[in-house]
């Protein structure tokens, strides 16, 4: 079986200078390699086949042959890793939480292993008879929540 570490240091390898980061590497013990890369403006196929390319020449197919799928982290995944949340700051987020409330606001900071969203809260003001929509930051810790992920708006 192919190790995921040595399938790691090949991507890091390739990685260097690159604006790109990599989000995840999978093996599965039938040599199936996943390995999935994100930049901040997207990722180009022809950068995937590049990598794919340098993932082939450092690995020797005569003495294990595997299968490799090399791509992008895929917009509307869960993040994976600090780096996407970054990427996202500003932009409207899902976020499902541990007790499995689901809470949609826009990303506003990200200091991990935590991240800060600002939600629309209903609360009830003082002199009002009813509740008013307010702006609440809502802060969690990306290993305590079930996903956090990209919210597409198709308006």
């Amino acid at each position: 079986m192919i190790e995921k570490t040595l399938v790691k240091s090949v991507v890091e390898e390739w990685l260097e200078g690159k604006e790109y980061f990599l989000v995840d590497v999978e093996v599965t013990p039938d040599d199936r390699i996943v390995v999935e890369i994100d930049h901040a403006d997207g990722v180009w196929i022809e950068d995937c086949v590049e990598l794919s390319r340098f993932i082939e020449e450092h690995l020797n197919r005569d003495e294990e042959d595997y299968e490799l799928e090399v791509g992008s982290a895929g917009l509307g995944q869960p993040f994976k890793v600090a780096q996407q949340y970054i990427n996202c700051i500003d932009k409207q987020v899902e976020v499902l939480a541990a007790d499995g409330k689901k809470y949609a606001g826009t990303l506003k900071s990200v200091e991990a292993p935590q991240f800060t969203v600002t939600i629309k809260e209903k609360q009830k003001q003082e002199g009002k008879k009813r509740p008013v929509m307010v702006d609440v930051d809502k802060t969690f810790s990306m290993d305590e929540v079930k996903y956090c992920k990209y919210l597409i708006d198709f308006k």
